[in-house]
């Protein structure tokens, strides 16, 4: 386990966005690569790029030098033997040629499925490069959201973020994305859109969109730079009630959050909403710093691993809050989440509002591999400071308040509006 400088070994916390069907359907059991103890130890794996069965042996001779003594591994000689039937009958019979590469990548994430945890992932170099990029809240790209149209089978602009290339070009949103570089778009999915929109810095785009008031496509040059992606929102509502949305906590979270809630003072904050709905969660460190700006003094969450060792996450209270706290949640408020949902219903701190959240309290940590892939494993539980293990099972509100979407979709959302009453009656 990390100490308490190391958070950010744990990489999207109790971790992943929580998908409850994530699960891969291919449990393709292959034991393989038994180094799962030696990987933290900084082991060289050399990856070969010829054939499975010589990789394997690979690892066996690695095995041979000590690294796994103490532990009966998974690749014995039956198993890489019957690596190399499969090997060979796919290569003699499936319909096209398969790159080692790929087969190598399929045995390791196979061996990740089999344990049965959506959140315990092989990732490739590439795979791992675009985790990062998702935990820090930066990429490379336009700045620009998109959303799936089934109806068209093209992507369309969904939200532009504010001073990023995407405001400064031609593109509006609204926009269906007809072409990225001369390539058609129809029928791909939202992720591999993005995939060509992304690149490297200071290089250029070229967008192609279809307009409802435009005869033709129109093609559009953006610039690609360094996005911070927005993750805090804030508003002052009358009579001194301010309202900070949190999307996912990402390590750019902490300093929106920090500039939010200090503009929120100075507004004449005089009571508080913390919007946590439809938060997926994120990393741990940051949802950590932010608990520590409003958390009288105590735990603010603990973890255990299966060998008992416990690590704890604390608040000295020197920035309790002093005014009324009101904490907004739902079922998809999860992980990190419901880290400081639950240390806010724990010291009594606030009124949760909302349904009842998740269930994610396991801790996932993200550990790198010498080739540039990476394994994230869920490490241990997590516990609310009054030891409450939540997995499975979320935390209840105070208040529950179903959403209502037909509201929604007149302009009323009926949960923030409960909340603005609950704060209301807290501060008279």
């Amino acid at each position: 386990m990390q100490n308490q400088g190391d958070f950010n070994s744990f990489n999207n916390n109790a971790g992943e966005y929580p998908q409850k069907n994530d699960r891969s359907e291919n449990k393709t059991r292959y034991y393989l690569f038994g180094l799962a103890t030696g990987i933290a130890l900084s082991l060289t794996v050399t990856l070969m790029t010829f054939s499975v069965v010589r990789f394997y042996k690979s690892v066996e001779q690695v095995r041979g030098r000590g690294v796994s003594d103490t532990a009966e591994s998974v690749t014995d000689d039956s198993v890489v033997e019957k690596l190399g039937v499969l090997e060979e009958t796919v290569e003699k019979y499936f319909w096209k040629d398969v790159e080692d590469k790929a087969l190598q990548d399929g045995i390791y994430k196979g061996m990740l499925a089999a344990l049965d945890d959506p959140y315990s992932v092989y990732y490739t170099n590439e795979e791992l490069i675009e985790l990062q990029q998702q935990t820090e809240g930066v990429y490379y790209g336009i700045g620009a959201y998109i959303a799936q149209d089934t109806e068209t089978g093209y992507v369309r602009i969904s939200k532009i973020i504010k001073g990023t290339p995407a405001e400064e070009s031609d593109l509006r949103q609204g926009d269906y994305i007809y072409a990225i570089d001369g390539e058609n778009m129809q029928g791909r999915e939202s992720e591999y859109v993005v995939s060509r929109i992304k690149g490297e810095e200071g290089t250029y785009v070229t967008v192609t969109v279809i307009r409802e008031d435009a005869s033709e496509p129109i093609d559009i040059d953006v610039e690609r730079r360094k996005i911070e992606n927005p993750t805090v929102e804030y508003t002052m509502y009358d009579d001194g009630m301010a309202y900070i949305q949190i999307t996912e906590f990402d390590l750019v979270t902490t300093g929106q959050f920090e500039t939010a809630y200090a503009q929120a003072k100075a507004d004449g904050m005089k009571g508080l909403i913390i919007d946590l709905r439809s938060n997926p969660g994120g990393n741990l460190s940051t949802v950590c710093d932010i608990a520590r700006m409003i958390l009288p003094e105590g735990l603010i969450v603990y973890t255990e691993d299966k060998y008992g060792s416990r690590d704890e996450y604390k608040c000295d209270g020197k920035n309790k809050i002093e005014v009324p706290l009101v904490v907004l949640a739902d079922g998809y408020s999860a992980s990190a989440s419901e880290i400081l949902t639950g240390a806010v219903k724990d010291y009594g701190i606030g009124t949760i509002v909302g349904t009842t959240t998740y269930g994610k309290g396991i801790v996932q940590k993200v550990i790198n591999l010498s080739d540039g892939s990476a394994l994230k494993l869920t490490v241990s539980t997590y516990y609310t400071p009054k030891g409450n293990n939540i997995h499975g099972i979320g935390i209840e509100p105070d208040i529950e308040v179903q959403f209502d979407a037909q509201q929604y979709q007149n302009g009323v959302d009926n949960q923030l509006e409960k909340a603005k009453e609950v704060l209301a009656d807290m501060m008279d």
